[in-house]
């Protein structure tokens, strides 16, 4: 038992591992680096592999939170252990690396990941033995909030998403909009609008892409809604835009046919209410009423079926556009005879139609064949005298 006790080291110990393992020097992709460098430092391991495209994904991630921290003064370093197959595949992985590795040796490198007992890969360990989060949740807690996971432990964990929640739900709309130094959204032209100017109106947040084809054709109907409003109800509604373009080039070609407001495209608001309403998908829209609380996650859903009937884009205002579609539906017949089709016209429910009749476009109701691609609007049906 003493003899085992004399063997052991502590896995948070890295340089007294590093000196059992025979490891005399860590390497950057400047070259050799002597392991003195990481006295007194925190830290952090990095699994990553030259192959692995999540872990190529990660990085710009992890460079980002490397340099903020050593800005504000952190004494942190990563040290990059590889799961690369050979020198050459850890080498050019190296290069996009800005912080240290263990040298090149596979058999080196496999007694390393089976200590720190690493089965997938990005895997981000930070050496200090209380409070650190499960590895799964740290790596998209690092994707999420970046430096801010510092010093990722489960209590930063719940902290940040306790903040998360506080701006989705707390009302407060320059809170949920504004950033340090930037109090204002902008225009297509560039002018600034302070976002103090929004409290009080139904504020629609639309989360899009000029990549993304659904987006482009959602856009089109979006401002058709956004135009009928502010000319028949007046200034009580305002979207911003929060894009996922890929660069600044695809935002500008995207916002330069929006007349509503954006969030800057530099500004880590956009990254961040991404994450607070939890989008998965492009588009999405997002609906604040004027008290500043959330009326709806599903607002592209509201405004596809029911346009700006659906204002203010409340659940109790769908629910009673809901009924009255059906007291609508309720009063037709199930079936009808139509003087100018040849096959019985059954009563259906169809999101977007065109009549067949007067060529205008429908939705909800109509009366369509079953034999054939024909669809009238109640309105348009002559009924078949039988007398």
């Amino acid at each position: 038992m003493a003899g085992f006790q004399a063997e052991y080291i502590d896995d948070y110990d890295i340089l007294k591992i590093f000196a059992a393992e025979g490891v005399e020097f860590l390497v950057s992709s400047e070259g050799k680096v002597p392991l003195s460098e990481c006295d007194g430092k925190i830290i952090c391991l990095f699994f990553s592999a030259n192959w692995c495209r999540p872990c190529r994904a990660f990085i710009p991630h992890l460079i980002e939170l490397y340099g903020t921290l050593r800005k504000r003064g952190l004494n942190l370093e990563i040290i990059f252990i590889s799961f690369d197959h050979d020198e050459d595949g850890f080498k050019e992985h190296l290069k996009s690396m800005p912080w240290l590795a263990v040298p090149f040796d596979a058999k080196l490198h496999r007694r390393l990941i089976n200590r720190y007992q690493v089965h997938r890969i990005p895997s981000f360990r930070p050496l200090y033995p209380d409070g650190t989060i499960v590895q799964d949740i740290l790596i998209v807690t690092i994707e999420d909030y970046g430096a801010d996971a510092f010093p990722f432990t489960r209590k930063r964990h719940e902290e940040l998403k306790a903040m998360d929640r506080k701006k989705r739900e707390g009302g407060n709309l320059e809170e949920l909009l504004a950033h340090e130094g930037r109090n204002f959204l902008i225009t297509g032209d560039d002018r600034k609008v302070p976002i103090s100017q929004l409290v009080g109106k139904t504020i629609g947040l639309y989360f899009c892409a000029y990549w993304s084809p659904p987006c482009r054709a959602f856009t089109v109907q979006l401002m058709d809604l956004y135009n009928n409003l502010k000319a028949s109800k007046g200034d009580c509604i305002e979207i911003v835009l929060i894009s996922t373009d890929r660069d600044l080039k695809e935002f500008n070609v995207n916002r330069s046919n929006m007349p509503w407001l954006a969030v800057p495209y530099e500004d880590k608001t956009r990254h961040d209410l991404c994450r607070i309403f939890d989008i998965k998908g492009i588009p999405a829209l997002v609906f604040v009423g004027p008290d500043g609380k959330v009326t709806s996650t599903n607002g592209k859903f509201m405004v596809s079926l029911y346009g700006a009937e659906a204002f203010p884009f409340t659940e109790s205002r769908v629910r009673d556009l809901e009924a009255a579609l059906r007291k609508e539906g309720e009063a037709l017949p199930q079936q009808v005879e139509d003087v100018k089709h040849e096959h019985v016209l059954k009563l259906d429910m169809a999101k977007a139609y065109v009549c067949d009749s007067c060529k205008e476009q429908g939705r909800f109701w109509a009366f369509s064949c079953d034999v054939c691609d024909y669809d009238l609007h109640p309105s348009c049906v002559e009924k078949v005298n039988k007398d």
